[in-house]
């Protein structure tokens, strides 16, 4: 929070300049249901850090942990400074008709749109955390142990994140075509070390949100062409709004499912002749939240950070990026804009206002500042006594 002295240029001599970061104001922070605390508390801490008032808008697809919060933050904070307003879409809208100095939003693109639409009318500025197709890259492993390595991280960075359902998810794999027998079924049998023979009866592995979502992933399995690409998995039940992780090889790619975010437990495997050609791939569609990378291959890792585009890039492993409040966290294009996490967090609530000071030193100029020849003009800057003084002090005048 410490005001920040900066360097001045030898033309604004004798002058002082710093950056002083101050509060925008009141904010209305929106957060997600997937991770209904963390995606609340987070941006808050940034937002009263930085001093502002915030009210806070939790997710009515998790109502458990809105009422929670609703109970918590006004115990334990001012509740002149923070605010907890629960309520569903027309509670969201009225808030949006209100004039607020900033918005920050976690969700998809579709609401991130409306978001973006209702502050226009008041300029108001926003920061917006929406999801995207994160691909995975993995290269052709030599190693048997590289590639169970690879595998468990794969599955950690798809299926434990609620089951598929967060935007930092791994959404599709980009493997080599002589590969992804072996990719296959090193997944397999990894899911069952995992979650077991029977994956329904694991504790470890969440449900589909609600019947919405659940139909809207089962209608995604019901494609004609993604259905016969299942090489794994692919049990649903509607009653328990279940649905096991399921494997797909090559679906058209002109299918949904490779067209939206899956935001669930399907993980459609791309092959390709080279696993090079995963960086066209990545470039000809919308630029991902995340792009993950798994290689050996030190000039491949060097290719996916220059010549692709995404909010953040992961080299050997998936979604621990997320937990490291030292990286700015954020999407860019379709997957959002505005960072946060950590430091970056605070400097997305201040206003960094420059501040410059000059005191009341009146120099005697030989010649006039407004003459026209540009010649004189500098020599009278040159022979002011301060700035041969100052030269003389620097050691750079004779």
């Amino acid at each position: 929070m410490a005001n920040k002295r900066v360097d001045m240029p030898l033309m604004a001599f004798p002058t002082t300049g710093e950056i002083v970061p101050e509060p925008l104001g009141l904010v209305l922070i929106f957060s997600s249901w997937n991770f209904p605390v963390g995606l609340a508390l987070e941006p808050l801490i940034g937002a009263i850090s930085a001093g502002n008032t915030s009210v806070l808008k939790p997710s009515e697809l998790a109502p458990a942990s809105s009422s929670l919060l609703t109970i918590l933050v006004p115990f334990y904070l001012d509740n002149k400074a923070v605010m907890v307003i629960e309520g569903g879409a027309p509670v969201a809208q009225r808030l949006l008709d209100i004039r607020w100095d900033k918005i920050f939003f976690t969700g998809s693109p579709r609401i991130g749109r409306i978001i973006m639409s209702s502050a226009v009318k008041h300029l108001t500025p926003v920061t917006l955390e929406l999801g995207g197709k994160c691909p995975a890259i993995v290269d052709t492993l030599t190693s048997s142990k590289d590639r169970e390595v690879v595998a468990k991280r794969i599955i950690g960075g798809k299926w434990v994140p609620c089951n598929g359902q967060g935007c930092i998810a791994i959404d599709y794999l980009l493997v080599e075509e002589k590969f992804a027998t072996a990719m296959v079924d090193l997944l397999k049998s990894t899911l069952k070390r995992f979650y077991g023979e029977n994956p329904r009866e694991s504790n470890s592995l969440s449900r589909i949100v609600n019947k919405q979502h659940f139909m809207r992933l089962k209608g995604l399995l019901n494609d004609p062409g993604v259905a016969a690409s299942i090489a794994h998995g692919g049990v649903v039940d509607d009653d328990k709004l279940y649905i096991e992780p399921t494997i797909m090889v090559d679906p058209p790619l002109d299918a949904e499912i490779m067209i939206e975010e899956i935001f669930g437990p399907l993980l459609p495997i791309i092959t390709l002749k080279k696993i090079e050609d995963s960086i066209g791939f990545i470039n000809s569609k919308p630029k991902a939240l995340a792009v993950y990378i798994f290689t050996r291959d030190e000039t491949l890792k060097k290719r996916v950070i220059s010549e692709t585009s995404s909010g953040s890039v992961t080299v050997n492993d998936a979604v621990i990026q997320y937990v490291c409040d030292t990286l700015p966290f954020g999407g860019i294009g379709q997957s959002g804009f505005g960072r946060y996490h950590g430091k970056f967090s605070f400097d997305t609530f201040s206003h960094e206002k420059a501040v410059m000071r000059r005191p009341f030193l009146d120099f005697n100029f030989r010649y006039p500042p407004w003459n026209n020849n540009k010649l004189q003009f500098l020599r009278s800057v040159y022979n002011l006594d301060y700035f041969k003084l100052f030269l003389l002090f620097l050691g750079l005048k004779k």
